[in-house]
């Protein structure tokens, strides 16, 4: 990882370094790690905002990126607070640099180049350990879509999960074998006030559900609505019949900021006879989430 130094030439060779390998795409970015990417995209992007260097649709696409690197540093073995501080460290020599150097020009003319082409991108696949998020930044005025979505089986039963519509509501959309129709919905995740990190047991091979959370130490969402007929294009493929359950985006905040490689619950909850209470449970990982959400927000 780079460190600033103190001595003059040391910090022009240094600028120089940066500005070099601060876009995806460059030539030292092929030798460079996750950590080191992160670092130089989170630079570039607090450089551009402090300095006016991009549009607002390129400043977002440099801002997807920077999301996704910092969950490609964090897959990499990287902890969520090493990154914080790669992210202060980036600020910080982003705030020493004069708007008017050379080198911050020159580096602002290389992001350009990288990411003009990506602002442009309507469709980008997330791949992750066990899942992958699709994103769609294509729109409509009439029909409900996914924009970001992952799907998931769970025994008989499917569900697509993610961010759907012009106004990218948090869905979860199943349809279930047997015809079931659950009452409600819960949404389930790590809480980060009551742990120290994420629970990471699966190993190669292994069940998304051995990274969730145990129950006392995750928070739920209830769903603010609940509706029996779903859009068929919200629908898993080939389903007729299905239930959506929208969340609040507070619980869309709340995943964004988990690690990439866990997994978050969504339980459906069917009343049997008797009043017996079922659960039927899907397993979503939370990936490049983050990612996904801020590319849509590339215009």
């Amino acid at each position: 990882m780079a460190t600033v130094k103190t001595s003059a030439p040391r910090k022009r060779r240094l600028a120089a370094t940066l500005v070099a390998t601060a876009v995806l795409g460059s030539a030292q970015t092929a030798t460079a790690t996750p950590s080191d990417v992160f670092y130089e995209r989170s630079l570039m992007s607090a450089a551009g905002a402090r300095c006016g260097l991009f549009s607002a649709s390129l400043s977002r696409a440099l801002d997807a990126g920077r999301v996704q690197a910092r969950g490609a540093a964090l897959r990499a073995g990287a902890s969520a607070q090493q990154l914080d501080g790669v992210q202060q460290r980036a600020h910080a020599k982003a705030a020493s640099v004069p708007c008017g150097s050379k080198d911050l020009t020159t580096a602002a003319g290389r992001v350009r180049k990288a990411f003009e082409g990506y602002a442009l991108l309507q469709r980008m696949n997330y791949p992750g350990d066990r899942a992958s998020w699709q994103a769609d930044r294509a729109s409509s005025a009439t029909i409900p879509f996914w924009r970001l979505s992952q799907a998931a089986s769970f025994g008989g039963d499917r569900l697509m999960f993610g961010l759907a519509g012009r106004n990218t509501e948090l869905l979860a959309v199943a349809t279930f074998a047997d015809g079931a129709q659950p009452y409600t919905a819960r949404l389930v995740m790590r809480d980060p006030t009551l742990t120290l990190g994420p629970y990471l047991r699966a190993r190669a091979g292994g069940s998304l559900a051995d990274n969730a959370a145990p129950r006392a130490a995750t928070r739920m969402f209830a769903p603010e609505t609940r509706d029996t007929a779903p859009a068929p294009t919200l629908l898993p493929t080939g389903a007729k019949t299905g239930m959506t359950f929208r969340f609040p985006r507070e619980a869309g905040d709340a995943i964004a900021r988990l690690d990439p490689r866990e997994a978050i619950i969504v339980e459906f909850v069917i009343q049997a006879r008797g009043g017996r209470e079922i659960v039927r449970r899907a397993y979503v990982e939370v990936g490049d989430f983050a990612a996904g959400r801020a590319f849509l927000r590339v215009s």
